[in-house]
């Protein structure tokens, strides 16, 4: 199956819903107009809001289903056509504050809401201070969608290479990763910024293993002080780019992936089937994997001895 795809390497304006959601109906806007028509459009973390909120989330955080109803309002302004969006957001939900992304289906053909995924690995190190403001979410899984199956994974997640194989060992084909990476290493016109460079090792690194496409979406713009570079990019199941964003500015690419080639380059590199065969006994026999046994006297869970595998 070919699909047509949008990737919005995105600049919001920072704790401004209503500006930034007119930047987005004029992004939606922009991808109806692109020939063949892009079926999915990917926008960035907290692309609703910008990133660097801190304590401000709690008043800019939304639900779900609020902001796909806004996203609704915005799109029917734009076409009725079938498109599935992905954006991130600061969701509010019985009464926590998550780093979330929303996969919505929007149009006059059975607009809904297809899957929210809340990120996990919250980072609070450096600039990060996500445990500060939002709770983790639970865990990472793949979700069926008229184009086949995805995940989605949040920036930090990519980092941590079991993210990938738990979104792939559940049947993801094209994993989708909302980031918001602050640029490190190079100013504007310097070069190509640390954070960048590292991203596409990771896209890379993340594709190739899983035989997956990744479509990766980054914020642009600066916040306080703080810019993030752009460099937006995909990759094909055998690791390769083949769409880079621009850096420092913010940008809209058009690409057309074919998730027969999920087929045949799990066929030449079975490395997923590889982890399939082995993914339990991994888990079973490795001693650093294995999951250990609450302690009721401590209360704290995992803190008593291993249990029996």
């Amino acid at each position: 199956m070919r699909i047509d795809l949008a990737i919005a390497q995105f600049r919001p304006t920072k704790g401004d819903t209503e500006a930034t959601l007119a930047d987005i109906q004029a992004v939606l806007g922009r991808v109806a107009a692109i020939e063949p028509h892009p079926q999915l459009v990917v926008f960035p973390e907290t692309a609703l809001t910008g990133y660097f909120l801190e304590g401000g989330v709690r008043e800019e955080a939304m639900s779900a289903d609020t902001l796909f109803e806004r996203l609704c309002e915005r799109y029917a302004n734009v076409s009725d056509d079938p498109i599935d969006v992905a954006i991130g957001f600061y969701e509010l939900r019985d009464r926590k504050i998550y780093n979330s992304a929303l996969y919505a289906q929007l149009g006059a053909y059975e607009p809904r809401i297809v899957h929210v995924h809340r990120k996990t690995f919250l980072p609070t190190y450096g600039v990060f201070q996500e445990e500060r403001f939002v709770e983790a979410g639970a865990g990472i899984a793949a979700f069926d969608t008229r184009l086949g199956r995805v995940a989605v994974l949040i920036c930090e997640e990519a980092f941590h290479s079991i993210s990938g194989t738990v979104a792939a060992l559940d049947g993801a084909e094209l994993i989708l990763v909302l980031s918001a990476s602050p640029a490190r290493g190079a100013e504007p016109g310097a070069g190509v910024p640390g954070n960048v460079a590292r991203w596409d090792l990771l896209g890379s690194a993340l594709a190739g293993e899983h035989g997956v496409y990744v479509a990766v979406s980054q914020l642009a713009g600066f916040e306080g002080g703080k810019g993030f570079a752009g460099g937006s990019a995909a990759y094909s199941p055998r690791g390769d780019r083949i769409a880079r964003g621009p850096l420092w500015s913010d940008d809209l690419l058009a690409l057309q992936v074919d998730l027969e080639d999920v087929i045949s380059a799990r066929a030449e590199e079975p490395l997923l089937a590889d982890l399939e065969r082995m993914w339990m006994r991994l888990l079973i026999n490795s001693p650093g994997a294995r999951i250990s046994a609450p302690d009721p006297r401590s209360g704290v869970p995992g803190a008593g001895e291993e249990a029996d595998a």
